[in-house]
């Protein structure tokens, strides 16, 4: 099942079908920890069949904020100890990488974030910058896992490689984080040979392309909710990217116009232009 929050209200998609969710708020969706039971039970009446177009649909997110994760993946590690590694950051991102306690940071909020087909942004300040393809996780306030939705870090890699202290800078800015297209609902992991894959193209052709599967993820996905709820709450849920196991070789940068295109099979496509 998938939930879409679309300009028509909430719909829930099951088998090409497309039910309404009346009286229903997303945010009163997201905070419950019984998310995926209840919405099999409204599915199961049959009631309220309705459609919604492509056209209509939103960022899967309102009063939730977006957390995420760094160097889960060995690719990222290296990428990161190179990009740092005129600042003396090198062997920083390698102890990160196999310390216990993982590298958790605040992303991004509602009016920061962008749907399927909307528009992020690169830095104005930054010269080098790529799109960071990410399974994420749809958390709810108790720490369950309720969901996956597909995430893109938009990240400024020359600012972050200057010093590894200009993150939140390098990560948090109008236009940097997008979700979508909507949430797969389901209590159960998703199976370790899932794919991410990204394609980057300009000007009709194909700049970049490549993939990772979800075996390359070295930190697991309850751990790191675990750590992200260590003395924090999230009254109406919260989304936790996972971090990037694909990354654009230190030649490419993103320009305007460039068309990015995430897949992951069972949640769907997110397709952004950078603006």
């Amino acid at each position: 099942m998938r939930l879409f929050r679309t300009t028509g209200g909430v719909f829930v998609e099951e088998e090409e079908q497309h039910y309404l969710i009346a009286n229903h708020s997303w945010d009163s969706l997201l905070s419950r920890d019984d998310l995926p039971e209840f919405v099999a039970e409204l599915v199961a009446r049959g009631n309220s069949l309705g459609r919604f177009h492509e056209g209509e649909v939103q960022a899967p997110i309102d009063g939730q904020e977006v957390w995420a994760a760094g160097v889960t993946y060995y690719r990222s590690r290296g990428a990161r100890m190179e990009e740092s590694k005129d600042a003396g950051g090198g062997n920083f991102y390698d102890r990160v990488y196999s310390a216990d306690r993982p590298e958790l940071f605040f992303k991004s909020t509602a009016s920061r974030t962008v749907g399927t087909g909307g528009t992020v942004r690169i830095r104005a300040d930054a010269k080098w910058s790529v799109p960071e393809p990410e399974l994420t996780l749809v958390v709810s306030p108790k720490g369950r896992i309720v969901g996956y939705t597909i995430g893109n870090d938009m990240s400024s890699r020359d600012i972050e490689g200057e010093n590894p202290l200009y993150l939140p800078q390098a990560k948090v800015y109008s236009g940097s984080s997008a979700l979508g297209p909507g949430i797969l609902v389901t209590g159960d992991p998703l199976a370790k040979e899932t794919e991410i894959q990204l394609e980057i193209s300009r000007k009709e052709r194909i700049e970049f392309e490549g993939s990772v599967a979800l075996t390359e993820l070295k930190r697991d996905p309850k751990t790191l909710v675990e750590y992200l709820f260590r003395d924090n709450s999230f009254p109406a849920g919260v989304f936790l990217m996972t971090g990037t196991g694909i990354v654009p070789p230190s030649s490419f940068t993103l320009e305007k116009g460039d068309r990015i295109r995430i897949t992951i099979g069972p949640i769907g496509v997110l397709e952004n232009v950078v603006g």
